[in-house]
């Protein structure tokens, strides 16, 4: 591959934005040079930065690929700025719980890779003795749900399943990525009776079930000193429990989603079920707090959750809330949706390591999430200061079901670079099957 040199006014090189020409040869950046060179393709102030990391997206193959799938879902990441995800082991069919299934997996990907891809391992159950294999093999945690998952092939763990799990994982020093949500009684909110209504939807879920699950694995993490990381945290009366046990010194880390810090219940129709998602979307109040937890550090950074469905699975023509598959669509909207909802909160600076730096080093992909010398070319060019109203005709992934459908966001993608490559460019895939494995072996 030939090499290229591109130049910005802004490049995020060394914590800040800065002019610089950044070179890069066969996918590995040569050199950095803090003035413009004449051969260098010119950006003008439009920011080059790493590339988006998401380490928390849905693809479901094989098995379900009619929900999605591994071409879609790469096209879909690199059209919003992302060249690395990591896909969770459910809603595939085989959920990757076995050795045998993540082999499956791996060959369901060949050839759609249009971003780098990443894996976890499944905790189900009975499964551990499955675990040091699969951790051998690469993948870069291992993820378990303590409430149904929705898939009933990947049932929730029990306190006894953790036990005999995470000191296998804590061996391997991975990070056993949790679903908080502790199921402890039926909550009497009528909403057998009020299947449509969003606001019956958010009280079936109360914030108490995720306290309760935050609360029991930040005890397991103390007791097997195992790596924990709670994914999509939605209730800000957690924020305060994790930010003890950081202070203690546990291995703990924490994230939240786009959906929980773009969206509000209070805005929230009734009878549409693209903003069902579990733990629910809440108040404005609770998620003003999800925002201030990334200034001080309580979350370490953004991901998507992208788990999307066909309209009948999620209902989308009766509007039942009770029924419909729970789960966003937006694995194309990581980069420009979270800076929208977070441009009041932060500035660019303290939003850049959100969604590179501080993801990469959670996977330990040490070449990747900055822009420096000997790392990988994977970059995106954006313009955080121009607005984009999303058109269906713009999303990439499978189906055009999504609730940032005709939201105007914050921060237009010009191009994405992936291990040299460019992949997305003029709201077009370019280049194909330039994504690698991305294996920690």
């Amino acid at each position: 591959m030939h090499g290229r040199k591109i130049y910005s006014n802004r490049v995020w090189v060394e914590n800040k934005l800065q002019p610089a020409t950044i070179s890069h040869n066969n996918g590995t950046i040569t050199a950095i040079d803090f003035e413009k060179l004449n051969d260098a393709n010119d950006f003008g102030n439009a920011i080059i930065m790493p590339g988006v990391i998401d380490v928390h997206v849905h693809i479901n193959e094989p098995g379900r690929t009619e929900w999605e799938g591994f071409e879609t879902a790469t096209q879909a990441a690199a059209a919003g700025g992302s060249t690395t995800i990591i896909d969770m082991p459910l809603n595939a069919s085989p959920v990757t719980t076995t050795l045998d299934a993540f082999n499956q997996k791996l060959d369901a990907s060949k050839g759609k890779m249009n971003v780098n891809v990443g894996f976890y391992a499944g905790l189900i159950p009975g499964n551990a003795k499955h675990l040091d294999s699969l951790i051998r093999a690469g993948v870069v945690g291992v993820k378990c749900f303590l409430t149904h998952s929705g898939i009933d092939e990947f049932p929730n763990v029990t306190e006894k399943d953790l036990d005999e799990a995470m000191p296998i994982i804590a061996k391997h020093q991975i990070p056993l990525l949790a679903h908080c949500e502790l199921y402890d009684e039926e909550v009497d909110c009528d909403f057998d009776n009020n299947p449509t209504s969003y606001q019956h939807y958010l009280a079936s879920r109360p914030k108490k079930w995720e306290n309760d699950a935050v609360d029991l694995m930040i005890r397991m993490c103390r007791k097997h000193n195992c790596p924990v990381h709670i994914v999509h945290v939605a209730s800000a009366e957690a924020l305060s429990k994790i930010e003890l046990a950081k202070k203690e010194g546990l291995p703990i880390t924490a994230e939240t989603c786009t959906q929980y810090i773009f969206f509000n219940a209070e805005d929230i129709p009734d009878g549409n079920c693209i903003y069902k998602c579990a733990p629910p979307i809440r108040e404005k109040a609770n998620n003003e707090q999800l925002k201030q937890a990334f200034v001080s550090g309580v979350l370490d950074f953004i991901t998507t959750d992208h788990s999307p469905a066909p309209p009948n699975i999620k209902e989308m023509e009766s509007g039942n809330m009770k029924k419909a598959w729970g789960g966003i669509a937006g694995v194309q909207f990581l980069l420009t949706a979270s800076w929208t909802a977070l441009k009041e909160t932060m500035s660019l600076e303290q939003f850049i390591p959100l969604v590179t730096s501080k993801p990469a080093r959670f996977i330990k992909a040490n070449k990747k999430g900055e822009i420096k010398k000997g790392n990988d070319a994977d970059f995106v060019i954006w313009n955080p200061d121009e607005n984009v109203i999303v058109k269906p005709e713009d999303i990439f992934f499978r189906y055009k079901i999504s609730p940032y459908i005709a939201q105007n966001l914050n921060g237009k993608v010009l191009e994405t670079i992936v291990n040299g490559a460019t992949v997305y460019h003029n709201k077009s895939i370019q280049n194909k099957n330039k994504g690698q494995w991305l294996l920690q072996k």
